[in-house]
């Protein structure tokens, strides 16, 4: 009987944090993309920050399902975020092309992961109001990672301009509804 009660008490804990546990598998899934990316393993730094993507999509859904929203919950899937949206298809590009450009590279790149966390930032700060201000991060870093497949079409001069696009629409302040 003890150990039905133990299992009965596990579950029930599991499914509090499920929300959390989805969360923090985004974020491992973005470390594992990191790594990975720096290992020259590209294409499964790209998988990995798809699963981190698919993972941080089912997060908040889960999260409103079992009445589990928190603002640790919050916090923790923006850092998450920043990792495997920010983070992650940086290293990822710059690895691959921005290396090439020196000091300028390393500078898209850390501009496009701070732009990131000030979108973040913002948004956490901010009421929900049923719309975004500014792109996303995650869609950003979906973009981002999307261009991997473009490598062999575009000059590497095109990645810098991604990044700068992709940071000031991070940061700007036009409105997009929630979907």
């Amino acid at each position: 009987m003890l150990f039905i009660e133990r299992m009965d008490h596990t579950f029930k804990k599991i499914r509090s944090q499920s929300a959390n546990i989805l969360t923090i598998g985004n974020m491992g899934f973005g470390g594992a993309s990191v790594m990975a990316a720096l290992n020259g393993a590209y294409s499964f730094s790209v998988l990995f920050i798809f699963v981190a993507a698919f993972l941080d999509r089912f997060d908040g859904i889960v999260a409103r399902k079992f009445n589990q929203e928190s603002e640790l919950g919050k916090q923790l899937d923006s850092m998450s975020d920043i990792i495997s949206f920010g983070v992650a298809p940086a290293i990822l590009i710059y690895e691959l092309v921005l290396t090439d450009f020196g000091i300028t590279g390393m500078v898209f790149t850390v501009f496009y992961i701070a732009s990131g966390a000030f979108r973040l930032a913002r948004f956490n700060i901010s009421e929900s109001n049923g719309y975004f201000t500014g792109l996303p991060i995650t869609a950003a870093g979906t973009v981002v990672t999307l261009s991997f497949f473009g490598l062999a079409v575009f000059p590497p001069v095109f990645y810098m301009f991604l990044f700068i696009i992709c940071s000031l629409l991070m940061v700007s302040t036009f409105t997009l509804k929630k979907v």
